[in-house]
């Protein structure tokens, strides 16, 4: 059998006093396929601490640099960031309650990365992620409370999702919100393949409101200041153009709702 990876636990060493303390520091650490579910016992424990009811009055940055194995922020919390500069293989922020997750391509990256795997932020009920690249299929499926940039996505994006925000700067696959029930996807979309790609039963895409452009642009200055995303920049450097090209993805209904209650 082989020896169980220890970088959870280091992590968990390193930060918590850190969280408990009030202090605010930033930590660094090599990683490899090996070592999975990194994240998962920080969370549990700010989760146990500080629950629902307040936010660690400290903070932890951790920056890992290679290859994530699988659930890398799994069950990530309020007052933690992992940056990872590589990849990462499935299930990334699954059941990931607050804090950030920031994923970026090394600097010699030849370009277009594929940096995240399958069934990314599944069950998700809060927190961030910041994806300088594409993710694989099933995308936020089961979220309920996540946000999200990514640069493009596989099939059966937003699947059963029940809550949260999308934003996909790239290109989207087959079956886009099948299962959705509420949350939200913009939808980078200059080709106009989307419509051809929505699950036309549940969700319908409209034009962005004011508020939601608003929204919108916010995400996508938070995307290029935190991943350095060359694509984010541009799309800044002509938002009026980039704008003309975003659809706002919702369950069926929602958008006559809201009206309705305005």
């Amino acid at each position: 059998q082989r020896p169980r990876s220890t970088l959870d636990e280091r992590l968990m060493f390193d930060g918590f006093r850190a969280l408990w303390d009030g202090d605010h520091i930033a930590l660094s650490y090599d990683i490899c396929t090996a070592d999975r579910t990194i994240g998962a016992s920080l969370g549990g424990a700010v989760g146990l601490e500080w629950g629902d009811r307040a936010n660690p009055v400290g903070s932890v940055t951790a920056t890992f640099t290679g290859a994530a194995g699988q659930s890398f922020g799994a069950f990530m919390n309020k007052g933690v960031t992992l940056e990872l500069v590589g990849e990462a293989q499935d299930y990334v922020g699954k059941a990931m309650g607050g804090g950030r997750i920031v994923v970026r391509p090394p600097a010699d990256d030849a370009g277009s990365p594929a940096l995240i795997g399958n069934t990314v932020l599944y069950g998700a009920t809060g927190g961030e992620l910041f994806v300088a690249g594409t993710a694989g299929e099933r995308f936020m499926v089961r979220n309920s409370g996540a946000t999200a940039v990514v640069e493009g996505v596989g099939d059966h994006a937003c699947e059963y999702m029940t809550g949260g925000l999308a934003v996909i700067l790239g290109p989207v696959g087959y079956n886009l919100g099948a299962g959705m029930t509420g949350g939200e996807a913009l939808v980078y979309d200059p080709n106009r393949a989307l419509d051809t790609r929505m699950n036309p039963q549940l969700v319908e895409s409209r034009r962005l409101s004011d508020e939601t452009a608003g929204r919108l642009r916010y995400l996508v200055e938070e995307h290029a200041r935190l991943t350095g995303s060359e694509k984010a920049r541009s799309m800044l450097s002509a938002w009026s153009e980039a704008l003309e090209h975003f659809r706002w993805v919702v369950p069926i209904g929602r958008v006559a709702a809201i009206e309705r209650s305005n």
